[in-house]
């Protein structure tokens, strides 16, 4: 049977901006080898599957080269996908069952809001050639997941802007990396950028995951109780940030950009 398939873009409403993600609705179980090729084939930083449950969706996320964990921007275009297909009331709230446990997501005030892990980051050292690979000067370093790797935070969001990474060196590093600053303009409190060679994706362009550990970092450093921040990436998105103890709120919008059917 063909599978019904979206591409939307999260965290934007710009057919050309913010972070694009394949969704795929399943009627069966498929298993991974399979799901991680149409990833490859797909080759967007995620492709999220759905399986309908009783309570529910099971959702996964494989990026081209390897299943992750949590993906907040897939998961805010799987809560659109639903609501666009009609799989799912618009006016109640959506359960996904994943690796990261049970996430949750609705709409409020225009946009689309999920219930992640939070994933405040510790101070931590740098592993071995890493900040070289980034070519920065770090105020602040931690390790904010095992999985997903550090937060590094620079002087400025200019020189976020202008960072130009050694990729192979970054991927010899091991680790990804978030490089964050405060804001220079009123439409966001913090800038960041996301680099993740070690996941296949040398830059994501907006990275949900990323903002469960920024939403913590600057709500404490800044002292509010909820936060914007810009990603600065070539494509660009905004996420809206409500930490809530161990976990973190993530509000954006999407927009859907393609619809059609796999047939592998």
């Amino acid at each position: 049977m063909p599978v019904p398939l979206f591409r939307i873009n999260a965290f934007s409403q710009d057919p050309f901006g913010g972070n694009p993600a394949a969704v795929c609705f399943l009627d069966r179980e498929r298993g991974p080898d399979w799901m991680q090729a149409v990833a490859a084939e797909l080759d967007l930083s995620e492709t999220a599957f759905l399986l309908p449950l009783d309570e529910g969706f099971g959702l996964r996320w494989f990026t081209p080269t390897v299943e992750i964990p949590l993906c907040g921007h897939a998961t805010l275009a799987s809560a659109h996908a639903i609501w666009e297909a009609g799989r799912g009331d618009p006016e109640s709230t959506l359960r996904f069952h994943s690796k990261s446990g049970v996430l949750e997501a609705r709409r409020q005030d225009d946009l689309i809001w999920l219930d992640l892990p939070a994933l405040p980051p510790s101070p931590a050292p740098a592993p071995p050639g890493l900040i070289e690979a980034l070519g920065v000067r770090p105020r602040y370093v931690g390790r904010f997941s095992d999985t997903l790797g550090f937060l590094v935070e620079v002087e400025s969001a200019a020189a976020v802007r202008a960072l130009r990474p050694d990729f192979a060196a970054l991927e010899k590093a091991g680790s990804d990396v978030i490089v964050t600053a405060r804001a220079d303009d009123e439409r966001s409190h913090f800038v960041s950028r996301f680099f993740a060679p070690t996941h296949g994706i040398d830059e994501d362009p907006v990275t949900g995951a990323a903002h469960c550990a920024l939403g913590p970092y600057w709500a404490r450093k800044l002292e509010l109780e909820s936060v914007t921040g810009y990603q600065a990436s070539s494509r660009g998105g905004i996420v809206r940030v409500r930490p809530r103890g161990d976990r973190a709120e993530l509000g954006g919008e999407a927009v859907t950009v393609l619809r059609g059917e796999l047939l592998a």
